[in-house]
């Protein structure tokens, strides 16, 4: 399964220069962009047959973003002449399908390159084809447009994801056959699992893990990622590309979390920032949890809406400025800081940035999973939903069983998560019954379970 290239790069020194001698520098240049024929693995050569979309399923470092990349080459130089490329964020689109190191722009030559104009982006080829650039965080840019051909990266990460490929799907209309490549490294979704069972399309599915590609890896991170994630859930979904199903005894289920999920909410009576701060500020340091969860209805007839997940690494004052963002960008009422570790600190740090933001302490007297399982319930009855995808959250959340949290590192997120919910439905969460009736026990047998 490896190309000619690495078997290239696996040979004795004295025998590489001699098979490299006989090329001209011509020949010796022209390798450096021969996919097909010396770089590409089989593997991430696009499959023959009518198949309307290519699902690459493949671990961290597999060559996903080099394989799309290579695919939309091969597309213009057949004829396509509009084609459509789908990040995440627009920063993913830019940063990494255009100009990252295996992107768009690094696969052509120097006197083919494409010109790049930004905000929005159009790629326009040197023979008079266009790429145009979206986000999936706004689906409706995709309504009008008409396409021969898309590369989706990193579906399972769009946050509206179902949205954004609907609306895909209504303008790829142009051409004899037009056709779509997902490269993502896969989470088990609604959208993934339909393409996966081909519920999309005529579906062809390539799985690949991260040491697949090890000769183009660096041998530490290789180590690394070995040495502390495999065999865990962690490194089975991202080095191996695994679906996962949900753990026995979760408290959530992402089929539920995806049963539930909305693309907007209603008007909102109330909204939290919740923070979860890591006790360093490190490498090796756990993320500051930082969600923003709103409150609608009456006080008979509540339901939560979860809008945004702000977290992220770095410093005191950088998860505090985070977080205070997040207070104005959603006009919220409050911030809820855990303060078990940092004390008056905590607090401190946020009215440093912010010194008339309202500041809500809150300490944990319980176990993580204790705290959870009452809001895991109220996700269960449908009174808490998702705007959208949030796919580090919702890991966390899934690995929250009535045995504790079974993942790796902090659940900082979800920790966040709770503390919101917590303090938009004091009541409801004090009143609401053990979450075991709802998930049944360590098996998973339970009524909503099934």
């Amino acid at each position: 399964m490896s190309s000619l290239a690495e078997r290239l790069a696996a040979l004795p020194a004295d025998e590489r220069a001699k098979a490299l001698s006989q090329l001209s520098d011509q020949e010796a240049e022209a390798l450096l962009y021969d996919w097909r024929g010396f770089l590409a693995r089989p593997d991430q050569i696009a499959p023959d047959g009518e198949w309307d979309v290519w699902l690459c399923l493949a671990g961290r470092g597999w060559g996903k973003t080099r394989t799309g990349a290579e695919w939309i080459r091969e597309q213009i130089e057949a004829g396509a002449q509009r084609i459509a490329l789908i990040a995440e964020t627009q920063k993913d689109l830019e940063e990494v399908m255009i100009n990252g190191d295996s992107g768009l722009l690094s696969v052509f030559p120097e006197d083919e390159k494409p010109h790049v104009r930004y905000k929005p982006v159009r790629v326009t080829f040197k023979n008079g084809a266009i790429a145009l650039g979206y986000n999936a965080t706004e689906p409706n840019q995709l309504r009008g447009p008409q396409f021969d051909a898309a590369w989706c990266d990193e579906l399972a990460k769009w946050r509206y994801a179902r949205e954004t490929w609907d609306m895909l799907q209504f303008g790829l209309r142009l051409g004899k056959h037009p056709q779509a490549l997902v490269t993502t490294t896969p989470r088990p979704t609604e959208l993934i699992k339909a393409l996966v069972a081909s519920k999309e399309g005529e579906v062809h599915v390539t799985r690949g893990s991260t040491m697949d590609n090890r000769a183009n890896l660096a041998k530490s991170f290789l180590r690394k990622v070995q040495e502390r994630y495999a065999g865990t859930r962690l490194g089975r979904q991202e080095l191996n590309a695994e679906i996962l199903g949900d753990l026995p005894g979760a408290l959530w289920s992402q089929g539920t979390i995806d049963t539930y999920r909305v693309a907007t909410p209603p008007e909102l009576r109330r909204t939290v920032i919740a923070v979860d701060p890591a006790v360093t500020n490190t490498e090796e340091s756990d993320e500051h949890g930082i969600v923003a969860v709103g409150a609608s209805g009456t006080d008979s007839d509540q339901a939560g809406y979860v809008l945004e997940d702000g977290s992220q690494s770095g410093s005191p004052a950088e998860w505090a400025k985070a977080a205070v963002t997040l207070y104005h960008k959603h006009q919220a009422d409050a911030i809820v800081a855990e303060v078990n570790q940092g004390g008056d600190m905590v607090e401190h740090t946020i009215r440093t940035v912010a010194p008339h933001v309202n500041v809500i302490q809150v300490r944990a007297s319980r176990g993580k999973h204790v705290r959870a399982e009452p809001v895991a319930a109220l996700y269960a009855q449908g009174r808490i939903r998702h705007v959208g995808q949030y796919p580090e959250l919702e890991n966390q959340l899934t690995q929250f069983t009535n045995e504790g949290y079974q993942g790796d590192n902090s659940p900082d997120r979800a920790d966040a998560l709770v503390w919101a919910c917590t303090e938009l439905f004091p009541d409801m969460v004090d009143t609401i019954p053990d979450v075991s009736r709802f998930y049944g026990s360590a098996g998973g047998k339970g009524f909503l379970a099934t």
